[in-house]
């Protein structure tokens, strides 16, 4: 049988050398031509051709020379900040904090805004939205997409927010409603997922394609990522392991009821870490001074942390008695001012009442990390989106 040529190969073919231009130019820029050829394994005709393709499309620019041996100075190449924009948004219950990053991730606007004050999420959205970009020296025009990080359940099919305890005025629609307003991509993504997704691209769990992360702070969650992908369920609640139904704490019968708890969040959660301060003598404003005052103690404050150990260590053995992943990520604000302390203490309660024995440690990404992922997340699809259109 006669070799069938496949159509559009040159095509198929030009665009994944651009596509690994781009990507090498993100990482590893600014890069000469003859060093784009050498990285990519181009002869320098083709390395030549690509970049002056990529220049033609607004998607690299000339930034400086490189001085060499004989001849004239070599240009230099990166990729073109201002190609597109993204919008990552946090969602918190009395204010809403959004940043711009232009294509090659750098922040360039930022704003916040209270919600305190409105009843329309959708105002103080388009506020905060708007007010980054122009911050960012853009316009809407510019921004590809905008994610929001939300608490509660974010359906995996729509994006759309169907259970936020959190967000009263956030409801079903409110999607469509903030996708017409700004005339571009809006969606939603689960607080605790986007955290994963940082963690992922720059934090403890880098290079690492199956980890479990559980949040544990005002709230507490988990993002479970097999394979390298997020998974979220058929309903989004996948990870909504505050419900988890464990020993010592109170069962709801309605769990859907406003001001619900699960069993599991009220173990180990703010007001039960403020709890253990109360029991043990160490206070704080917050959960996390609380915590912070116990490891500032050394030896007087073991016994909270081993105790708040060992509830956080029924969670997470409860998830990996099932899933068997080689690393668990803590992370929030009660994880990060545990430590390493913290973590130890949970490494090693969870090898001694089950099977597995995974490697726990707090999250490396302490600051913003919900708008971290947020902003990662949206530069994911849309250097999908501009880099793979590079000869349309």
């Amino acid at each position: 049988m006669a070799a069938t040529r496949l159509p559009g190969t040159p095509r198929l073919l030009r665009a994944l050398n651009d596509r690994a231009a781009l990507e090498l130019l993100l990482a590893r820029g600014p890069l000469t031509r003859a060093q784009l050829g050498e990285m990519t394994g181009l002869s320098k005709v083709t390395a030549s051709q690509l970049v002056e393709r990529l220049e033609e499309r607004g998607l690299v620019r000339r930034v400086g020379e490189q001085a060499g041996g004989r001849g004239p100075n070599a240009q230099l190449y990166a990729v073109a900040p201002g190609s597109a924009h993204v919008i990552g948004v946090e969602v918190l219950p009395d204010r809403v904090i959004a940043a711009c990053a232009d294509i090659t991730g750098e922040v360039v606007g930022r704003s916040e805004q209270s919600t305190q004050d409105s009843d329309d999420p959708v105002r103080a959205v388009h506020s905060a939205v708007v007010q980054a970009a122009s911050r960012g020296g853009t316009d809407m025009a510019s921004v590809r997409r905008v994610v929001l990080g939300t608490p509660g359940l974010v359906d995996p099919q729509t994006s759309e927010v169907s259970f936020a305890f959190d967000l009263p005025r956030w409801h079903r629609g409110l999607l469509a409603e903030l996708r017409k307003d700004l005339s571009t991509p809006v969606v939603f993504g689960n607080d605790v997922n986007l955290v994963a997704i940082a963690e992922q691209h720059v934090g403890a769990a880098r290079g690492v394609d199956d980890f479990v992360l559980i949040w544990v702070g005002r709230g507490v969650g988990l993002a479970t990522v097999i394979g390298g992908r997020l998974h979220h369920g058929s309903t989004g609640a996948a990870g909504e392991i505050g419900y988890l139904p464990v020993g010592g704490g109170e069962i709801p019968r309605n769990a859907t009821k406003r001001g619900a708890k699960g069993a599991f969040q009220t173990l180990v959660a703010s007001d039960a870490a403020k709890a253990l301060g109360k029991k043990y003598g160490f206070r704080g404003n917050e959960s996390a001074d609380v915590v912070r005052a116990a490891v500032a103690a050394g030896a007087a404050g073991e016994p909270l942390l081993d105790e708040l150990g060992a509830r956080l260590a029924l969670g997470v053995a409860a998830t990996c008695v099932v899933l068997d992943p080689p690393l668990v990520v803590l992370a929030g604000e009660v994880s990060q001012a545990g430590g390493t302390a913290l973590a130890e203490r949970v490494e090693s309660e969870v090898a001694a009442i089950t099977l597995v024995a995974p490697k726990v440690v707090i999250s490396e990404v302490a600051v913003e990390p919900i708008l971290n992922g947020a902003l990662l997340s949206a530069l994911d699809s849309v250097r999908d989106e501009v880099f793979g259109s590079t000869t349309g």
